[in-house]
């Protein structure tokens, strides 16, 4: 893993990641809930958690340079334009954090250096 590539992030995240968000929250909780937790993501602070931390409390595995996705966010990287901050929703019944936007960016950031910060909106 490379720790000198510097990863920009934007200042918050972009209006379309909202609906990403919440059309992914809409196949794990009902359409009220899904709504109301993007509500409260666009009024969350943005706070930062390492890589690897969200990665473990997500319980969920890193993607590889192989998918498509992660592969054009690491080049987003590599050429120095700025991510978006990942959508976050703590999944208290299942001690979970559930990315809600933002699981590509994650792993992309991941596979370059794990110990990267990532600012996050989280609920």
């Amino acid at each position: 893993m490379n720790n000198e590539i510097e990863i920009k992030w934007l200042g918050e995240p972009e209006d379309h990641n909202y609906p990403a968000a919440q059309s992914y929250l809409s196949l794990i909780f009902d359409q009220n809930t899904a709504a109301e937790y993007v509500i409260k993501l666009k009024d969350a602070p943005v706070t930062e958690f390492k890589a690897k931390d969200v990665l473990r409390a997500s319980g969920l595995s890193p993607l590889g340079i192989f998918n498509a996705h992660v592969e054009k966010d690491k080049k987003k990287i590599n050429s120095g334009h700025a991510l978006s901050p990942l959508l976050l929703v703590r999944d208290k019944a299942n001690a979970k954090v559930i990315i809600a936007d933002g699981y590509h960016r994650m792993c992309s950031v991941y596979l370059i250096n794990e110990d990267a910060t990532i600012p996050c909106k989280i609920v």
